[in-house]
């Protein structure tokens, strides 16, 4: 079976091809057929996943069919379409943890299906579970253009919330504003304090999605309102420090939280599996939010779709169809 493998090297990570057996599904896991998956930039950013753990299987969520399913799974048959996190999905068969599957939407095509359980979940995570994003609060989402990013600005918009975006392109600005951005700034770093300001009447805003990294935490700080929430979960800039307004961090009574899964047990991963699919998967069934496919490449087209992926050319998610 041929698959990809992430393998670090000094300037972030490849994918190499290799040739393995088809994996077996173990106790609680399902063996999906893999129709479709993502790129993702976690596990490709060498400061991430890549860094110190040498070569490992690439592709971390995947749509696809059971093709069996492990002793002790009950719930799920062979046959049955599933999304979900998994390991090694960029390869014909991949091993996903029966308590992270979610059945697939009838609506939703295996390129849209893929591109839902990473992002969305994240995206679950930050403005639900931690973020308590409310109806007609506001949220700012740096780098908004990318796959948690137009993820959040999708889910924002499903929850009744008012969205400002940064991007380093008015093309993909504009493009947004058909999914509903109320306002995007155009700026690669900071610079959209002022017009965050002046959008929500100099009171701020409530929640803050940070995919850019420590270049703009400082900004993110002064973008906040009174008891707002500052979510990190990543670091395009591949800046990892950042100074924290101490100040402003007590008279505004502001939370702050990163965003990770690498040190949740199974069984906390799987809980909030349960939570998203209580609260967002409604939104796909019924056509509420239509997760956004920038291209979709052939699985024979692995480099060519790398290489795309790394130009940040495109706006949502980059789909391997297998």
């Amino acid at each position: 079976m041929k698959s990809y493998w992430v393998v670090p090297t000094e300037r972030g990570a490849a994918l190499e091809p290799r040739d393995g057996t088809q994996p077996e599904p173990k106790e609680g896991q399902l063996l999906v057929a893999v129709r479709a998956t993502c790129f993702n930039r976690g596990e490709l950013i060498l400061s991430h996943g890549a860094r110190g753990a040498g070569a490992k299987p690439a592709g971390i969520e995947c749509a696809g069919e059971i093709a069996a399913v492990g002793a002790g799974v009950t719930g799920f048959a062979t046959g049955e379409r599933v999304m979900g996190r998994c390991v090694g999905g960029f390869a014909p068969y991949a091993l996903m943890d029966a308590r992270e599957a979610l059945r697939i939407p009838a609506r939703l095509s295996w390129e849209q299906a893929a591109a839902i359980p990473l992002s969305f979940l994240v995206a679950h995570d930050m403005l639900v579970t931690h973020g308590h994003l409310a109806p007609d609060e506001w949220l700012l989402v740096t780098g908004v253009s990318s796959g948690v990013g137009v993820a959040s600005l999708q889910a924002a918009k499903a929850l009744g919330a008012k969205v400002i975006g940064t991007s380093g392109s008015a093309d993909k600005i504009a493009k947004l504003r058909a999914l509903g951005l109320d306002m995007g700034v155009v700026t690669r770093g900071t610079g959209f304090y002022e017009p965050t300001m002046k959008a929500t009447a100099d009171k701020g805003v409530n929640l803050v999605v940070n995919n850019v990294g420590g270049t703009v935490f400082a900004e993110c700080i002064r973008s906040l309102a009174y008891e707002g929430r500052l979510a990190t979960v990543g670091y395009l800039d591949r800046t990892l420090k950042a100074e924290i307004d101490l100040e402003a961090l007590h008279a505004k009574r502001l939370t702050l939280f990163g965003v990770s899964n690498k040190l949740r047990p199974p069984a906390e991963r799987a809980k909030t599996v349960r939570a998203f699919a209580r609260d967002f998967l409604p939104y796909f069934a019924d056509g509420r939010i239509v997760p956004v496919v920038d291209r979709v490449f052939a699985f024979t087209e692995v480099a060519a779709a790398h290489a795309y992926f790394e130009s940040n050319a495109m706006v949502g998610k980059v789909v391997l169809s297998i």
